[in-house]
This record gives structure tokens, sequence and C-alpha cells, in this order.
């Protein structure tokens, strides 16, 4: 037990001093699904990381995203803003909890859904506000981060031309991202 004890914290004293303090920036690409949504989707975007110790860090990320419901009679473009705490177990690997602020515009296709509905009331831009936790992983390459997680994102759309539509709205998102040391 010892014997375990010793090389187990051997280990991670070890390999947490292969991984700096520090900022990073880079970009991000993904591929997110809402429940109800018609297909996967591609996003893209930048991230902000600051590693305050090798157990915890902060990123701030924005980005933008597009998706469509109801066979294309919604669609749904925003540019999430987003602010994650992680927690690092082991170097690493994290876990992430965070909030973000979704500039969301609904358009609806009034011809596919049948609507009366004003050129007021079609794309409407809105703040909608959710929660997201996640976990990941992050490579050290040089200067550089390398970063893959998963995230599943809390977030509800009001459908004001489709009141009670009971479309689910919450999403996943896989990302990587490549992380440049300031």
């Amino acid at each position: 037990m010892k014997l375990l004890t010793g090389l187990l914290l051997s280990v991670f004293l070890f390999s947490s001093s292969l991984f700096a303090q520090g900022a990073y920036l880079g970009p991000q690409v993904g591929i997110f699904k809402s429940k109800d949504s018609d297909e996967s989707n591609l996003y893209g975007g930048a991230a902000l990381r600051l590693k305050t110790s090798s157990a915890f860090a902060l990123e701030g990320a924005i980005g933008y995203r597009q998706e469509k419901y109801s066979d294309g009679a919604i669609t749904i473009k925003n540019w999430p803003i987003m602010a994650t705490a992680m927690f690092y177990p082991i170097p690493i690997v994290y876990g992430a909890a965070g909030a973000g602020w979704y500039n969301t515009t609904i358009s609806y296709d009034t011809e596919l859904l049948d609507l009366d509905i004003s050129e007021e009331d079609n794309d409407v831009t809105e703040q909608e506000f959710g929660w997201h936790f996640g976990f990941g992983a992050e490579l050290p390459l040089g200067n550089a981060l390398l970063s893959g997680d998963v995230r599943y994102v809390f977030l509800d759309y009001d459908f004001k031309a489709i009141p009670g539509s009971g479309i689910e709205n919450n999403f996943y998102v896989i990302d990587i991202g490549l992380l440049f040391s300031l």
C-alpha cells in the first residue's frame, strides 16, 4: 500500500511539473446536437483559458452556431459567450462547469409553418441564459495545448410563434481546441 501511494504521489508530482500555469488563446471547433433539432451541426469559435494552478483553470469562449428544427421551418443562430470553471483531478483530465449567455436569433419559415408572423416577430435576437457541465482532456504541445471535451448545455428557447411546441433544445457539444500560450 505504501509503495502504491508513493508511486501515485510521484507520478502526480512529476506530471504536474510538466503543466505550466499561464494563459492560452486559440480556436475551437466542434459538433453539437440538440435533442429535437433536424441534424448534428458544426460550430466554431475561440477560447481564452487561464490556468491558475495545476488543479484549476478558468475559460472564456465565444462562438457561432446554427441549427434547424421542424424540417427546416425554424432556424436558430446564436453567438454563445461562455464562462467555465475547470478542475483537474489529474493533470491532463478536467471536469468543467459554467454558464453561457446565448445571443439568439430565431427565424421562422412562415410558408413551411403556415403561420402569419409579422416581420417584427420574425428574426428577433434575444439573450438566453444556459448552464453547462462536462469533462475533457488536454495535452501540452510545447507552447500550446491541444484540448478536447464533451459538454452538456441546458438552454430553453422560447418559440413564441409556436406556443406549447414541446421542442427539446438542450444539447451536447463535442469540441477540440488548439490553444497557444500567451
